[in-house]
């Protein structure tokens, strides 16, 4: 009765929230646009390790020979552009959903990104003109996230209120689009013209730094704290419970913030791999410490469904799932848990999924806080990449990644373990026919369940 009650307080008042966050245009834009730069991310990871593979002959091979310094060209070139890329992405994203262009949209998000970003001169005889790396990186998100959404909400509008240049039929649709877009792209890029010369001429603090105040502080709490993180893992976990992608929903909003860390921590690893890393929670810490095997740490189920269905007394369900569920959870992909066994909407096992991954996430923050684990090292890692390996990876080939994974994962299973034996027990009752309270019995007697 209990059980039933709380399912239908997720459904009828928690449920239609998560509904509409989900199906958000902007949070869909930001997500969208921001996983546009993952290639990247993941392309200037790899570079990362090449370079800071931690053998000292190898590094010092590097450095002798300039290879370190091509290399970190290549980091620099590739995950050093998340911010531009996401200016253009969230534009894209948006503008689409209003069923317009969207890559005239993002290329005129570009261009006024490029705008509002104050550029830096240098040289005596010949001077020189250039723009912050910083800011077309991490730094950036912020800008790139405003301009993109507000870039995008004005480009909608003139197009569909037919503000717009039109052209014959028989001119080539790209030609069409291109003059389509003159109008709203003259009006966007000129505004964020005069919003960088007000800023510029009063000699107050530029797009991105006033942004970085603004939005950086109130959000760094919930991305940068751990009581923010176990507040956005408790909401992850409950919209997935609920059958709504929590990535999508939550993670949107810290996301820019979990990245900034990342590149934070890149920038201060490739400045001095001896150094301290100035975040610990970042997005690798996120995907590889706290979220095994996906939302709500399913990995940990995964495997005390896999040690259930061994015993020769196990139900058929346990049996069928155990291999479903286990070789797709060791590359982090929950779904076949999610919904086959089910995960969504079982009340039997909201508790542990719940409190793994904030488990997970109190017990990484406090290792890596007090050096007992090597903190991440900016190395994006794709989130299909197993545990263990991941580890070593994400804390720049410290073994002590690994060896914290493997604890986070024991604790998962203890966590998940009585949970599901419950499950189980009633999986039983309904293969064999009979009440759970039958099955109790025989249990206590030490009798077959099965008869």
């Amino acid at each position: 009765m209990k059980m039933n009650k709380i399912n239908d307080l997720l459904e009828e008042r928690l449920l239609p929230i998560a509904v509409k966050l989900g199906s958000n245009r902007m949070l869909i834009a930001i997500r969208d646009g921001i996983t546009l730069g993952l290639p990247l991310i993941i392309i200037g990871s790899l570079f990362l390790v090449i370079s800071s593979f931690p053998i000292e002959a190898w590094t010092n091979w590097l450095e002798s020979t300039g290879i370190s310094t091509y290399l970190n060209k290549g980091v620099n070139g590739s995950f050093g552009l998340m911010g531009l890329i996401a200016s253009f992405g969230i534009a894209h994203s948006l503008a689409r959903q209003y069923d317009v262009d969207g890559v005239s949209a993002g290329i005129v998000s570009l261009a006024s990104f490029l705008v509002v970003t104050p550029n830096i001169f240098s040289g005596e005889e010949v001077p020189l003109e250039g723009i912050r790396l910083g800011y077309m990186g991490s730094q950036g998100l912020f800008v790139a996230i405003v301009l993109g959404i507000i870039t995008a909400l004005i480009f909608q509008w003139f197009i569909n209120h037919n503000i717009q240049i039109r052209l014959p039929e028989a001119v080539p649709p790209a030609v069409s689009r291109s003059f389509s877009a003159l109008i709203p792209g003259a009006v966007i890029i000129t505004m964020w013209l005069i919003v960088y010369a007000v800023l510029d001429s009063f000699d107050l603090p530029n797009v991105h730094d006033l942004l970085m105040v603004i939005l950086g502080k109130p959000m760094s709490v919930l991305g940068d704290t751990l009581g923010g993180t176990v507040l956005v893992i408790f909401f992850n976990s409950l919209f997935w419970f609920m059958g709504i992608h929590g990535g999508n929903v939550v993670n949107s909003m810290v996301n820019p913030i979990w990245l900034m860390n990342t590149d934070a921590n890149r920038l201060a690893f490739q400045a001095d791999r001896t150094a301290a890393l100035p975040h610990i929670i970042t997005q690798p810490f996120m995907d590889n410490f706290v979220f095994l095997g996906g939302g709500g740490a399913t990995l940990g189920l995964m495997l005390v469904i896999a040690l259930v269905a061994a015993k020769k007394k196990s139900s058929q369900i346990s049996k069928t799932m155990a291999p479903l569920t286990l070789t797709p959870g060791i590359f982090n992909i929950n779904e076949p848990a999610m919904f086959g066994l089910p995960v969504v909407l079982n009340v039997s096992l909201l508790l542990p999924f719940i409190l793994a991954p904030i488990a997970n996430a109190i017990i990484a923050y406090f290792a890596m806080s007090t050096g007992l684990v090597h903190g991440t090292v900016g190395v994006s890692i794709p989130w299909t990449m197993p545990p263990i390996i991941s580890g070593f990876l994400a804390t720049g080939g410290h073994i002590s990644g690994s060896i914290l994974q493997v604890f986070c994962l024991v604790i998962d299973v203890l966590l998940y373990f009585p949970f599901y034996v419950s499950v189980e027990k009633q999986n039983l009752a309904k293969e064999s026919g009979q009440s759970l309270e039958e099955i109790q019995a025989k249990e206590h007697r030490g009798e077959a369940v099965r008869d």
